[in-house]
């Protein structure tokens, strides 16, 4: 081995400054360069990522990175968390021209221009000579419909669709959209209670089903029948204006507007919300026995009253509502609320619908019988006896088994917190005829004093209770006049039963 391959001096490079590295004549070492920059550089980035993570995992509030804000479909609500009253009301009342003059006295038993909101949605503008009444509920003519398919009602889609285009006009502070028909009528009161207990800003679909069980099972149990009304909150009508025209097509096959309008609901997955108060009134014949053993719930509407009896004998079907209105007006909450007292001594039983009728009974009958409703009337479809979604008990064809009827004559205020409403037997309902000595006792009672406190705007957001009656002046029949008192039940009050030995 030569010498100059044993010296190691021989093969370190000649000193030279650090340009010389970049001289086109030294390629390797520009690429070892290269190499070890990006090396470096990866170690760096890696090493930042690992201690970021391992900072951001335990210190995640401090070191947390800025969100980018999401743009999200904003559905303009209602505005204000107060109290809903009749402002926040929005009523869409189908109707056709065909049906409005007829119809509109209806709607002029609750409609109040100072007040309420909403309109009636016709098929198509009313004539040029027709005068729109002064006061009446202002209408709209509904958007062409018959680009949808229908099975039977030709006016289905059109009437369903009410609640989409009542949603489209975009009024201010509507916190529910309530669906009725033009014969339906409304206590508005009562409405605004029932609806004040739910939360508007969540999704509800309230109302309630038919009378005659026929009718639930052809067309739903979960359906809210639109005669006897029906609410939709908010953000629920907003859901539903979204979807509604492509759904009534899927629907086409279903009868009547309130079925289509509730497949809808049910495919959103909102369940009915049933409230006792709406009544559809699907009977035929005479709806005595349902408004004389009203639930305990507060009374919301009324529909198909053309087609029962009149609710008093011997009126007319308006005449016979205006005088279920007096009374309303005074005390919204109490009107057809049931209350139950005995007169031991005479072995009498009273059973009272405030505002409507007193029955008395010459016997002594359970307050479980005392609040079944005599059925008076047949099924809806089928003219038949039943079933009925509620216990019926029958009107023994025997007067002497008959209670002796009065219907309300007069009603008026007792200052602010109280009422007195006086009924007036009947001579065409009730035991008319009977001449047993009993019956006669009780038919010398030509009039009957009720004395009652309003019932407070805050009574049906509480357990529901039905209220107690007494018989005052220790029973005293003056001038063919008793009095009655109505009043909450005192504690224990139903331990004394006239029915314990």
């Amino acid at each position: 081995m030569s010498r100059a391959r044993m010296d190691p001096s021989r093969d370190l490079p000649k000193p030279s400054n650090s340009k010389s590295l970049l001289k086109p004549e030294a390629p390797g070492e520009v690429l070892a360069l290269c190499w070890r920059i990006t090396w470096l550089s990866c170690l760096v980035v890696s090493i930042s990522i690992v201690l970021y993570s391992a900072f951001t995992t335990r210190e995640s509030h401090r070191f947390r990175l800025p969100e980018l804000p999401r743009t999200r479909a904003r559905i303009r609500g209602p505005e204000g968390t107060g109290p809903t009253n009749i402002s926040h009301v929005l009523f869409g009342i189908g109707g056709s021209v065909h049906t409005w003059r007829d119809r509109s006295r209806y709607s002029s038993l609750w409609w109040d221009p100072n007040s309420t909101r909403g309109f009636v949605w016709l098929d198509e503008k009313p004539a040029k000579g027709f005068s729109w009444p002064e006061g009446s509920i202002p209408y709209r003519v509904s958007e062409d419909a018959t680009r949808f398919k229908s099975s039977s009602s030709k006016s289905a889609p059109r009437i369903a669709r009410i609640v989409l285009e009542s949603f489209r006009l975009e009024l201010p502070d509507v916190r529910w959209f309530v669906m009725g028909d033009d014969d339906t009528v409304f206590f508005t009161q009562n409405l605004v209670r029932v609806l004040a207990k739910y939360d508007h800003r969540q999704m509800w679909y309230i109302g309630g089903n038919s009378e005659s069980v026929e009718q639930d099972l052809m067309h739903g149990y979960g359906t809210a029948f639109g005669g006897g009304g029906f609410a939709i909150s908010y953000p629920l009508a907003a859901e539903l204006a979204a979807m509604l025209d492509g759904c009534l097509n899927r629907y086409w096959y279903f009868y009547g507007s309130d079925e289509r309008v509730r497949s809808c609901v049910r495919e959103i997955g909102v369940p009915l919300t049933v409230e006792r108060g709406f009544h559809q009134i699907d009977i035929r014949g005479d709806p005595y026995g349902i408004l004389a053993a009203h639930p305990v719930a507060p009374l919301v509407s009324l529909h198909h009253l053309d087609d029962v009896d009149p609710i008093f004998p011997d009126r007319t079907h308006i005449d016979a509502l205006k005088a279920l209105m007096d009374p309303y007006r005074i005390d919204p909450a109490r009107i057809l609320q049931q209350s139950f007292c005995y007169d031991p001594k005479r072995k009498w039983s009273i059973s009272i619908s405030w505002g409507y009728t007193v029955q008395i009974y010459p016997s002594l009958v359970t307050p479980i019988e005392l609040e079944i409703p005599f059925q008076m009337f047949k099924t809806w479809r089928t003219w038949g006896d039943g079933p009925f979604l509620f216990n019926t008990r029958p009107m023994s064809p025997d007067r002497c088994s008959q209670p002796v009827i009065y219907f309300v004559d007069t009603v008026r205020e007792e200052g602010w917190t109280g009422s007195l409403t006086t009924y007036r037997r009947s001579d065409s309902k009730g035991g008319r005829g009977c001449k047993r000595a009993d019956y006669a006792r009780v038919s010398a009672v030509q009039n009957i004093t009720v004395s009652s406190m309003k019932m407070g705007s805050d009574y049906w957001n509480k357990a529901p209770r039905r209220q107690c009656c007494e018989i005052m002046d220790r029973g005293s029949i003056r001038s063919g006049s008793m009095r009655i008192g109505v009043r909450k039940c005192r504690a224990h009050e139903m331990r004394a039963s006239p029915f314990d030995p």
